[in-house]
């Protein structure tokens, strides 16, 4: 799986590069900037280049393309953000390489007093300002410059990371570049996945420039993001001697009286994913309405508290029901919520002998709770969005397993979206469950450390149902034998793939969680096409 770095791993990286593999910083920034430059010969061969120069690293690589585009004929002009006293190291070096070389270089006011030219549309701009090791918000001068750049109509290419963003979480740090590209090197960084950084990067090309794949690959690096090769391989397989017993059963409890189409859609995308055989537990009150709407799933009517949710007394009949037949529970769409059911759900965490798929309402009864998780006896896969996972905290410090002085309500939600690594990572360890925290992107965490950003899906995927068809296809792997982990991992790029056909045929914003259920078959089709 391509691993995902952020700052501090890049540094280290690079040092232990310079410093054991005896690689020196000038060559690798050498080979930083003869990577850009090959892109640029690739995407846009007849431009003129602006090469803008922050006085860091970044900077430096942006005088090697410089220097380099020059040194092949192109019309290149540098505009730099520092004067030449300021410049260190390799950066220093490069400056007076390419001032030897004749490359014109102005200082970035004279690109600030310049109106902005009606003929950039045939010049690129080379976004080489601050790099990835920026922790404060930017400010003027740059911060001028910024505006600018995305005033202008010629395209951008940032290089390692649009200026303005963060490396390891992906926000805005008061001002960033729009970029049409972005050439980064040895390992996509966290701030290229998570919005709204990933909304900036545009297409990202990520460049080897020599880092010993010893590095590249360490275990020190948690973060994973699964590529097609790595999710062909999770797949469960299909022997011609099964039956359906050998691809588990599924116990869904779900649905309540004005609540039924979850319980039905993650039935659906439980067996169109693979499960051999799923019942559907429900308040015995919505009997009727079920058995006329069920084919291939079964029904199991659980104690009803006469207002069409779950009783509590629901708990050994459902426990029975695994100890027999199901190997898998999957707990929580259309539930509702009331005390019984809080008090149900908590139960069936602690007592159950099958692992667990847990979602929406089944989520939102343990709210305030969640050291509940810890308590049981099986493996607990948990798929909440960013508003559940809030409810399940409620304290701003277990976002990032830090203390801190804001109200722990205000904006709880809002913290959980701009750390959505950090947030199940923490919570993931704590709780000793599995994490799946939905959203853009999706974000696993298993309760070791590691986790994996998910690459498919789109926003046409945010609209109701499409949570519980979710639901459905992790249960559907986990019963077919993955481990947790797998099954999360598949499921949700599953999940996300489908929804990517989906809206190729019916677009974003007519896509429903009940297109995604019907097309599982076709994506599973083209996916296993070589």
């Amino acid at each position: 799986m391509l691993k995902i770095a952020t700052s501090g791993e890049m540094q280290r990286i690079d040092r232990k590069t310079i410093d054991e593999y005896g690689i020196s910083g000038t060559v690798l920034m050498e080979r930083a900037g003869l990577s850009v430059v090959s892109r640029i010969n690739e995407l846009y061969p007849d431009r003129d280049i602006i090469v803008l120069c922050g006085g860091g690293n970044n900077g430096g690589d942006g005088l090697v393309i410089a220097r380099v585009l020059h040194n092949q004929g192109r019309n290149v002009k540098v505009f730099l953000a520092a004067t030449r006293g300021t410049l260190k190291g390799d950066a220093g070096i490069n400056y007076s390489a390419a001032k030897k070389f004749g490359v014109p270089i102005a200082p970035m006011k004279h690109f600030l007093s310049r109106s902005s030219p009606r003929g950039s549309r045939n010049c690129l701009m080379v976004d080489a300002l601050l790099g990835t090791g920026l922790i404060k918000n930017v400010r003027t001068p740059l911060s001028d410059v910024i505006i600018k750049v995305n005033r202008m109509s010629s395209p951008v290419m940032s290089v390692d990371i649009p200026s303005g963003i963060s490396s390891d979480n992906g926000r805005i740090m008061g001002y960033a570049v729009k970029a049409h590209c972005t050439v980064t090197f040895g390992l996509p960084k966290r701030g290229h996945l998570l919005h709204p950084g990933a909304g900036h990067r545009g297409q990202l090309f990520i460049e080897d420039i020599g880092f010993p794949r010893t590095l590249l690959e360490s275990g020190h690096i948690r973060i994973h993001m699964p590529e097609k090769r790595d999710i062909l391989k999770l797949l469960p397989a299909r022997p011609e001697c099964s039956h359906k017993g050998s691809y588990g059963h599924v116990l869904i409890v779900a649905g309540s009286k004005g609540k039924t189409g979850a319980a039905l859609m993650a039935a659906r995308a439980c067996l169109r994913t693979g499960a051999g055989l799923v019942t559907i537990a429900i308040p015995e009150s919505l009997l009727k309405t079920f058995q006329s709407r069920v084919t291939e799933e079964m029904i199991l009517p659980l104690p009803d508290t006469g207002k069409g949710t779950v009783s509590m007394n629901a708990a050994n009949v459902i426990l029975d029901f695994l100890g027999k037949r199901g190997n898998v529970l999957a707990l929580g769409p259309g539930l509702s919520v009331d005390r019984e059911i809080s008090r149900l759900v908590s139960i069936l965490i602690r007592e159950s002998r099958a692992p667990l798929v847990i979602d929406a309402d089944g989520l939102n009864a343990i709210a305030g709770h969640p050291g509940v998780l810890k308590k049981s006896r099986m493996p607990v896969i948990i798929t909440p969005h960013a508003g559940e996972m809030a409810r399940l905290l409620k304290k701003r410090s277990e976002v990032s397993g830090q203390r801190s002085g804001k109200p722990e309500l205000s904006g709880l939600r809002e913290d959980i979206e701009g750390e959505r690594i950090n947030a199940v990572q923490v919570f993931a360890k704590k709780n000793k469950c599995y994490v799946v925290l939905k959203g853009a992107p999706t974000v696993t965490a298993e309760p070791g450390g590691k986790a994996f950003i998910n690459s498919t899906g789109n926003a046409g995927m945010a609209t109701a149902g499409t949570g519980d068809v979710l639901t459905g296809m992790i249960s559907a792997f986990l019963a077919q034998g993955l481990s947790p982990q797998n099954a999360a991992i598949l499921g949700v790029y599953m999940h996300g793939l489908t929804g990517d056909i989906v809206s190729e045929k019916k677009g974003q914003i007519s896509l429903i969680a009940s297109d995604i259920v019907k097309a599982i078959p076709d994506a599973v089709v083209r996916f296993i096409k070589p």
